[in-house]
């Protein structure tokens, strides 16, 4: 192995140490946060990608979807009263990739971006007064 590449494998395993700390040890509120976080990017980088086609975009598409599912997933809603809709939202935004996926249509991304950007942003205010 060159030395470029040696140095190029530490600085990614030292990224990746960093990552897996920052999530061991954030709260579950912030984890919350992180994981919305990554979501955008992901949106964000998959609307970019269509320009060259749905297979650049897959997957950021199907990070995305992991995300959501994992949200779904995670979400109890015998917990509060507004969890059920919140459900529906994540799988309206999940059910809207698939379309973007079978479509190519990067505009179809735009409004799952416009749901998710606010709730990111409330999950973001409520963490940060816990």
């Amino acid at each position: 192995m060159t030395l470029i590449a040696s140095s190029a494998a530490s600085v990614r395993s030292a990224r990746d140490a960093y990552r897996r700390d920052a999530v061991q040890t954030a709260t579950p509120a912030q984890r919350l946060v992180m994981l919305f976080d990554r979501l955008v990017l992901d949106l964000r980088r998959a609307q970019e990608a269509l320009e060259g086609g749905v297979l650049r975009a897959a997957p950021h598409i199907s990070h995305a979807q992991e995300i959501l599912v994992e949200l779904m997933s995670s979400l109890r809603t015998d917990a509060w009263d507004g969890a059920e809709q919140l459900l529906g939202l994540y799988a309206w935004a999940n059910a809207r990739l698939t379309d973007v996926r079978l479509s190519g249509d990067a505009a179809g991304i735009a409004p799952v971006i416009e749901l998710v950007e606010p709730l990111r942003d409330a999950w973001r205010d409520a963490a940060a007064h816990v």
